[in-house]
């Protein structure tokens, strides 16, 4: 039986975890984490493209919740379905073959994503 995260579903338990993590007390936790939200902000380069970058890497290291998050943060910095499209094929170009199971599961959150700002 597949179970599948929604959106909401892994928002919800990612922002539970961080809170619980930089809540933990662990001086190094909050440092790494700001480094992290600092990376992609808006600098030479804009978020978006930061974001984009974010999800070559994400599908290179195949890690299906980075690659969820940086898909929706892209769509949310106004990333378009060809330049999604076209960081995708980087990533599949970088990572070879054993990215296309990643690839496909970008393809199903950006159709969800999307339906469902459409409908809003």
């Amino acid at each position: 039986m597949k179970i599948k995260k929604t959106l909401s579903d892994f928002q919800e338990h990612r922002t539970a975890m961080n809170e619980k993590i930089l809540g933990s007390g662990f001086k190094d936790f909050k440092k790494f984490f700001a480094l992290d939200n600092k990376a992609y902000l808006e600098g030479a380069l804009p978020t978006k493209m930061k974001e984009l970058m974010g999800l070559v890497a994400s599908m290179v290291l195949r890690c299906n919740d980075c690659i969820l998050y940086h898909v929706n943060r892209s769509i949310e910095e106004g990333a378009s379905r060809e330049e999604l499209n076209e960081a995708m094929n980087i990533a599949l170009i970088v990572g070879g073959s054993i990215v296309i199971p990643h690839l496909r599961y970008a393809f199903e959150m950006i159709d969800e994503i999307l339906a469902a700002s459409e409908s809003e």
